[in-house]
């Protein structure tokens, strides 16, 4: 669809996949519609903005060298133990200061009508801010507390105020979670619209075909980042006892021979896209990443959740109150009680019932290109 004005758009993410890729269907339908669109995150994220086909604007570290900084800072594991300092840190503290130069210089050719940044992204509101840009949050994964937002905003007003930059508030908030899986007590922000998550894709990318099998099959997929073959063997091998077929993603640093299972029972396969995982898919096992969780309720399959860090303890949370699958917190991550969340999942009507509403309420929501072209509206 064509439009009567070009934009430059400009996507910021941290780099990490589950922040980056739940950009990219907005993006696309921002290219499609006929603007320029750019995504500012590290370098080392080029090949994944280049199979969209999207140009990228290269700036800062990627998350190792961003976690050693701040444990030399504070000693603190933002990743595994998060607490709302340690993530402030991380996210608008430490990311700031080692990517705020090179972002800004590289962002300023590009001259952006409108920045779209990811929840935890402070980046890219910080150059939107310095050239004038309109801010729209995507927000995937249920909100975060304020206990944790109240102190990400603290740290990054504070680097604004260093760099002579106005603290300017996200102008729209773009939220992919489904309203009826919100806590108690949550209210329409102005400024708000829903948009209907994806999951992910690559363009012209061949479709894995997984055997075809008459048992119930279960999904086990912990994300590029948590997928220790030392932490998941003995749950893998508690969970192939189970009469189904297993399918084990592997994360972007371990091998299938790297895990000590029966591997005539557990199937596993490289980092491929969700959307060509789920179909045929009964349970997905998963560490509760804001990008699988949403796939997966896409979808309409139920989940058993056991959270590792992050945030994935607040999409536990909501996965567990709806009624959608069960949450297994630490010290209840073991491999006999995955076995028997399993098991219930699998045998549980009501939990699919579940499932397949919260499935037609995201069917419901509107799109990437109904949400740009609201976008070009507004702007």
């Amino acid at each position: 669809m064509a439009t009567l004005i070009n934009m430059r758009i400009l996507f910021s993410s941290v780099p990490q996949h589950g922040h980056l890729l739940p950009l990219f269907p907005l993006a696309r339908a921002f290219r499609e519609r006929g603007h320029e669109v750019a995504v500012l995150t590290a370098a080392g994220m080029a090949p994944v903005i280049a199979a969209q086909g999207l140009g990228h604007l290269p700036a800062g570290p990627l998350p190792d060298v961003l976690f050693a900084e701040v444990a030399r800072r504070t000693g603190a594991d933002p990743a595994h133990a998060p607490t709302p300092d340690s993530v402030a840190e991380f996210f608008a503290g430490t990311r700031i200061d080692l990517t705020a130069d090179e972002a800004l210089a590289v962002a300023a050719d590009f001259r952006p009508d409108l920045v779209v940044a990811e929840a935890c992204d402070f980046v890219g509101p910080l150059v939107a801010a310095a050239m004038g840009a309109p801010v729209a949050t995507l927000a995937f994964g249920p909100p975060m507390p304020p206990v944790f937002t109240d102190a990400m905003e603290a740290q990054a007003r504070k680097r604004h105020d260093a760099r002579g930059v106005a603290w300017e508030p996200r102008k729209w908030l773009l939220d992919t979670w489904p309203a009826s899986m919100r806590a108690d007590g949550w209210e329409e922000l102005e400024g708000w619209s829903p948009l209907r998550p994806e999951a992910f894709r690559e363009p012209g990318a061949k479709s894995v075909a997984l055997p075809i099998s008459e048992r119930a099959r279960v999904l086990v997929t912990f994300g590029t980042f948590f997928g220790d073959p030392a932490k998941l063997s003995p749950l893998l091998r508690e969970l192939s006892t189970v009469d189904a077929d297993v399918v084990v993603t592997l994360g972007l640093l371990s091998k299938a021979e790297e895990f000590e299972v029966d591997h005539e029972r557990v199937t596993f396969v490289g980092f491929t896209p969700m959307e060509d995982l789920l179909d045929g898919v009964d349970v997905v096992v998963t560490h509760g990443g804001a990008g699988t969780t949403s796939a997966a309720l896409m979808k309409g399959v139920p989940l058993v959740v056991l959270p590792q860090g992050a945030d994935q303890f607040f999409q536990a949370e909501r996965v567990a109150a709806a009624q959608v699958g069960i949450a297994l917190d630490p010290p209840s991550q073991t491999p006999q009680a995955l076995a028997d969340a399993v098991r219930t999942v699998l045998a549980d009507v009501h939990i699919r019932e579940n499932v397949t509403s919260v499935a037609k309420e995201i069917a419901a929501m509107p799109d990437a290109h109904e949400v740009a072209a609201t976008l070009e509206a507004r702007l």
